[in-house]
């Protein structure tokens, strides 16, 4: 369970349509105690110990990093974390082709990008704010996938605009109404990276950075446009690290649910006749 189900969890304990014992249940059934584990907030699968908490700390569920891991082992980490109350997707990213083919065989219904990697099992949240991600290049397609499967899975509507590096600048700036639009822009690119300062120079958006490991032998496996972006002189410009598209999405995930969340929250009080917004913290 993420944070806003237990909210309306207890909204339904507030109105009287649910018991104190029902909540009660559902919690110890889920993030306050590991189903079949050994500690509060995990599940202990011998191989690894999931962190069944991790939404209700966060917002978000634990996501499986698939790299390193055999396909049996990811299989099992998906199907505990199905086995979680709520309503939020179980995740794995970087999967190997076998892994792929495993998830697929075991989850008929399961969503799998494979030029992403990722997979994903159970019903997707309602989505609440945008998210564009916008590629310098088709080389930086597998990043880019992989940050626009994560930040749908984590409730975000998401677009990808490809191929819109500075090599030719007229390609971005016919594309600018689309970044303008967008609540959260994440700008993937290698090589020199430049893209994201041309796009933060472009529109006010926030703008997360991510550098591939896409270019020739200057460019250092991704070393070279991570300088670029950090040491960008657009402003606004957040950076993840090198091929990270994951870290992105969930970075522009939390953003725009908390955009999408003052909005409503300044809307009601509004509508309550007050011109004081409603405290948004969670």
């Amino acid at each position: 369970m993420d944070r806003d189900e237990v909210r309306e969890l207890l909204e339904r304990v507030s109105s009287g349509s649910e018991t104190a014992e029902g909540a009660l249940r559902t919690l110890s059934q889920g993030p306050l105690s590991g189903a079949g584990g050994t500690g509060a907030g995990t599940e202990d699968l011998g191989f690894a110990r999931l962190d069944t908490h991790r939404a209700l700390r966060t917002g978000d569920p634990e996501v499986v990093y698939g790299a390193g891991k055999t396909p049996e082992q990811t299989v099992a980490l998906l199907e505990a974390l199905r086995r979680q109350p709520g309503r939020r997707s179980a995740v794995a990213t970087r999967l190997p082709d076998a892994t792929l083919e495993a998830v697929a065989e075991t989850f008929p219904g399961a969503r799998i990008d494979p030029v992403a990697r990722c997979a994903a099992v159970g019903g997707q949240p309602a989505p609440r704010g945008s998210v564009l991600v916008v590629t310098a290049g088709t080389s930086d397609e597998p990043v880019a996938r992989e940050a626009a499967f994560v930040a749908s899975e984590f409730g975000c509507s998401t677009r990808i605009v490809r191929d819109v590096g500075v090599a030719g600048i007229h390609r971005l700036l016919a594309v600018r109404d689309e970044l303008d639009a967008a609540d959260c822009l994440i700008v993937v690119a290698g090589m020199d990276g430049a893209l994201p300062s041309v796009v933060a120079g472009l529109v006010g958006n926030p703008v997360i950075a991510v550098p591939t490991s896409v270019g020739y032998g200057s460019s250092f496996g991704g070393i070279a446009p991570l300088l670029t972006m950090l040491n960008s002189c657009g402003p606004g410009v957040m950076v993840c690290n090198i091929d990270n598209g994951f870290g992105a999405a969930v970075a522009a995930a939390r953003m725009t649910r908390r955009m999408v969340r003052a909005d409503t929250d300044t809307c009601a009080c509004a509508d309550a006749g007050t011109d004081a917004p409603v405290p948004v913290g969670r």
